[in-house]
């Protein structure tokens, strides 16, 4: 499973509960949305996290 950026933005937006979890990333490293994202991509979507399913459906 690889990386989209765009898909990442679709399940955020679908997903209030990683709606939350991107913007206190985004507080707590001081990151850009981008980096943001990926971070959240690898802690919560890849190799079988919590919301991986509903990633591989976009």
């Amino acid at each position: 499973m690889q990386y989209s950026k765009s898909k990442m933005e679709q399940l955020v937006k679908s997903t209030p509960e990683l709606k939350e979890r991107l913007k206190q990333v985004m507080k707590e490293h001081e990151l850009e949305k981008s980096f943001a994202l990926k971070a959240l991509y690898h802690a919560e979507v890849k190799e079988s996290g919590r919301f991986m399913k509903d990633y591989q459906e976009l």
